[in-house]
């Protein structure tokens, strides 16, 4: 009895150890495929009905560059100075896109200013554009062949003429503008610094004619402004006498045409205005 008991308890135990050893292989074979219980979170990657972006790198939508009609909506003077720094964009039908920074302006003042074409309040259909909206181009033609381009400001009959560029992109469309509209057209290569120096040629340059009188500069798709690039600096301004404006009286010597000290793109330099802004500054300090 004693042998058979033994056996038999023999026997018993290798049958635990060997449920034992199956239960320990089927563990490790079911580890590395666990799938998640009712009660536990599953923490794979969540279902998605189109891309998603990352928290750590989605950054808030980017802001046109295009400035808009809140830019234009103020005084003559300070829109002058505002303009200063900022960038004329052209685009041709070709789709080319002519680049330039504004380095000189003219304000004119509306009714009272006896420079303006809009004194004595009188409107005309030429004039429109200056008793328009702010930012409403005003285009006219000079000598019968040049044009001068306006934009409107807060104020009726008020607008800023628009008086030199620093070229910054299209340098050689311009150059093939300017050189096809000026006199002399079979003459010498016009230097960079010729291309807008002036109102008549930054027309020129830019390809603006009198199809542009009235346009909306914030939405017009084929002619806009647009900021300064981030981290400029703000300009040293030179405020001096208008420009051709003669028979004006006392406004011919008004300081209402502004300038960037320094450019050398400018049309007309001022050395007095000049020298009276350093004289200014310093006192100042």
């Amino acid at each position: 009895m004693r042998a058979r008991d033994g056996a038999e308890l023999s026997r018993r135990m290798g049958q635990k150890k060997q449920r034992l050893l199956e239960a320990r292989r089927h563990q490790s074979l079911t580890d590395g495929a666990q799938m998640p219980s009712t009660m536990e979170p599953c923490l794979g990657p969540p279902a998605t009905l189109g891309p998603q972006r990352s928290i750590y790198f989605s950054s808030p939508k980017s802001h046109s560059a295009q400035l808009g009609s809140e830019f234009f909506d103020q005084p003559a003077v300070p829109l002058a100075r505002a303009f200063l720094g900022q960038v004329l964009v052209r685009r041709l039908d070709d789709g080319t896109e002519l680049r330039g920074r504004i380095v000189e302006t003219e304000a004119y003042l509306g009714p009272e200013d006896a420079a303006a074409h809009s004194r004595g309040g009188r409107q005309t259909p030429r004039n429109r554009g200056m008793f328009m909206k702010p930012g409403t181009l005003y285009v006219y033609i000079i000598y019968g062949m040049y044009f001068c381009m306006n934009v409107s400001s807060r104020g009726d009959g008020a607008c800023v003429l628009l008086r030199a560029l620093e070229p910054l992109g299209g340098l050689e469309t311009m150059r093939q503008l300017r050189s096809t509209l000026r006199k002399g057209a079979a003459g010498r290569a016009l230097r960079d610094r010729e291309l807008c120096s002036g109102p008549s040629k930054l027309c020129q340059a830019m390809a603006i004619d009198k199809s542009f009188d009235q346009r909306d500069l914030a939405k017009d798709e084929a002619v806009w402004l647009e900021r300064s690039p981030p981290g400029s600096r703000e300009p040293a301004v030179v405020a001096a006498a208008r420009v051709g404006i003669g028979q004006a009286g006392e406004w011919a010597q008004k300081p209402l045409r502004f300038y960037v000290q320094g450019s050398p793109w400018v049309s007309v330099v001022d050395r007095a205005a000049e020298q009276n802004s350093q004289a200014c500054s310093d006192k100042a300090f």
